[in-house]
């Protein structure tokens, strides 16, 4: 019947038909007051610490567990703040991450933290800290704190972090913990306000052993291992003993037979050569190894500079060019960083990338210095000097660069440049000057052009191009490079000369010096080297050197005899001009005539005599 009712309204907690005993009994909140006394017993009875924290960060309820881990009755813990017990507050991130939590904009924070147990022993923990759920607005903002002892597994995991950061050989710190602890000793340069106790230096030694290979090769990798464990130890007891200066000093392999030691509060220069001098007297005592008596040595590349302004990159790159510079300079030795020889290695590499693009940009160009016949002084010929017009560091003379086109084989493709400009040149001046006597010109090869080039076609091919008669080209080789040429070199040589072409050995008197190759090889012309000629000198003030005018007599008297002609180079005064011409020298070269100079300047000076100085 509509607006009768079937019942009574059941109270809440209470199902219809219920008897008495089966009411659910609930606190003023509506708590299932069982279950609570259920949950309550089990987070007290619970191993894991936790405890029940408000809003403000207060410790409501703690377990058994928790005071037994921090040694105290766990109700003293009642309203003492969380953070300051587990040590949360030590920690800018974490104490902000925390109070977000706490606030309820933040879910979870969860961070490992190293504490004292009870009974005094460390230990790791993990601390969660995460809301209770949702419960009624009185209890928002109650979050609950577990403390996990995670000791074992920090230790594993430190134990598997050795494993991989310590060489298993050596038992050194290996390559990744070394540029690890680089870089921390880096940012943690002191400040510039010189209050720190800290010097504010790095300092590093950077070495290989020297015959570590032969060791290897012969006695088997089992030996070389025991031999790179006693030299790890010889390093560290090095380290150690100076040590008590600044501290701070790690001993690592880097690889191979490659080890550093680093100075991350070097307190200067000396302490690092001191060090590496230790260094290298230790490992030069004998080891004994497997039976075996081992004598190996150490190259040692040392750098030590402000930690300032460093980074790990330069450092090593510092350490690594002074180590090759060790290798470079003898071995079993050691070698300080030199910002200027750095400076100098830089630019080569610089020259070195950029060399061969330059010839294909056009970026060389010929000077031309006179040759002047002594008892006349008029011009015979001239030397084609190649220079290098570098958009970056300006005109470079010969110097700078050929040495390094010699070494990368660049100098063939520039040679042939050479060669080709300087017969082109020639050629003009004589068709420009037909009836003056022509001018014959000189031009250097290497030792790779003869030996990595087809030189005689290369030569035949451009004389036949530029209309240059052979007669006209004197090839100029230093003595070092002729003497004691055999098989295709002298072939080469040979080859030229029946061509026509003159061949002249330059800076005479410095190389072998082996008289008898002359009458063998087929030379036209000697150049004295200018280290006799300068000791003709008498207006700087200087005397004389009798036996370097005795020399260059008896060199001029002997050529001759072979039907040679003899060029003196680097005649700078008329005193020296006179005495040669005395002895009998045939051509002059040097700045008494002229400089090299551009070949307008040439033609100027063809069929007369040039103007002193």
């Amino acid at each position: 019947m509509s607006g009768t009712s079937e019942g009574p309204t059941p109270r809440a907690g209470v199902s219809p038909g219920a008897a008495p005993s089966e009411v659910t009994q609930r606190d003023h909140q509506g708590f299932d007051l069982s279950e609570l006394r259920e949950y309550r017993a089990a987070f007290a009875a619970a191993a894991l610490p936790m405890a029940v924290v408000d809003h403000l960060g207060r410790i409501v309820r703690p377990n058994d567990a928790l005071g037994a881990l921090l040694g105290t009755d766990p109700t003293s813990l009642t309203g003492r703040l969380a953070a300051d017990l587990v040590g949360l507050t030590s920690d800018s991130t974490a104490r902000q991450e925390y109070t977000e939590v706490l606030r309820g904009t933040r879910p979870r924070l969860r961070c490992a933290r190293r504490l004292k147990h009870a009974d005094g022993r460390p230990l790791w923990a993990e601390i969660t800290v995460a809301p209770m759920g949702e419960p009624p607005a009185d209890r928002a903002g109650r979050v609950l704190l577990t403390v996990a002892d995670v000791s074992d597994r920090r230790e594993l995991r430190e134990r598997l972090r050795h494993l991989r950061m310590h060489d298993p050989v050596t038992r050194l710190p290996n390559r990744t913990l070394f540029f690890e602890r680089l870089a921390t000793a880096l940012e943690s340069a002191p400040p510039a306000d010189g209050t720190a106790s800290r010097h504010g230096r790095i300092g590093l030694c950077y070495l290989d052993i020297d015959g570590f290979k032969a060791v290897n090769d012969t006695l088997g990798h089992r030996t070389g291992d025991r031999l790179l464990a006693a030299v790890a130890g010889r390093l560290t007891d090095c380290a150690e003993a100076d040590d008590h200066r600044t501290g701070g000093h790690l001993v690592a392999r880097l690889g191979g037979d490659e080890f550093a030691i680093l100075v991350d509060d070097s307190s200067g220069t000396h302490q690092l050569t001191e060090l590496a001098r230790s260094v290298l007297a230790a490992l030069q005592r004998p080891f004994e190894v497997a039976g075996h008596r081992l004598s190996v040595s150490a190259s040692i590349g040392v750098v030590e500079r402000s930690s300032a302004g460093t980074s790990a990159t330069a450092l090593m790159q510092a350490a690594d060019t002074t180590l090759y510079w060790a290798k470079a300079d003898g071995r079993a030795r050691w070698t300080l960083f030199d910002p200027e020889r750095n400076a100098h290695r830089m630019t080569r590499q610089a020259l070195s990338s950029t060399l061969r693009p330059a010839v294909d940009r056009g970026e060389f160009t010929l000077e031309y210095q006179p040759l002047v016949g002594m008892a006349d002084e008029v011009v015979r010929g001239v030397e084609a000097l190649v220079r290098w017009n570098h958009p970056r560091f300006g005109l470079l003379a010969p110097s700078r660069f050929v040495p390094i086109a010699e070494e990368d084989g660049t100098i063939v493709e520039l040679g042939r440049w050479v060669l080709r400009t300087a017969c082109r040149q020639a050629r003009r001046w004589q068709l420009e000057h037909p009836d003056e006597p022509p001018l014959f010109i000189s031009v250097n090869v290497a030792v790779r052009q003869v030996r990595d080039s087809d030189l005689v076609a290369d030569v035949a091919e451009i004389l036949a191009e530029t209309g240059l008669d052979p007669g006209l080209l004197q090839l100029e080789l230093t003595e070092s490079a002729v003497m004691g040429s055999s098989g295709r070199p002298l072939r080469v040589l040979q080859a030229l000369s029946d061509m026509g072409v003159r061949i002249a050995i330059d800076d005479f008197g410095t190389g072998y010096s082996n008289l008898a190759y002359l009458s063998r090889l087929p030379v036209s012309v000697l150049k004295l080297d200018g280290s006799f000629v300068r000791g003709f000198r008498y207006e700087d003030g200087a005397h004389p050197s009798p036996a370097d005018e005795t020399i260059v007599e008896a060199m001029v008297q002997l050529a001759h005899r072979l039907g040679l002609t003899v060029t003196a180079e680097c005649v700078e005064t008329s005193g020296q001009a006179e005495r040669l011409r005395r002895i009998g020298c045939d051509t002059g070269q040097g700045w008494l005539y002229s400089r090299a100079v551009a070949p307008e300047r040439i033609a100027e000076l063809i069929g007369s005599r040039p103007p002193e100085g």
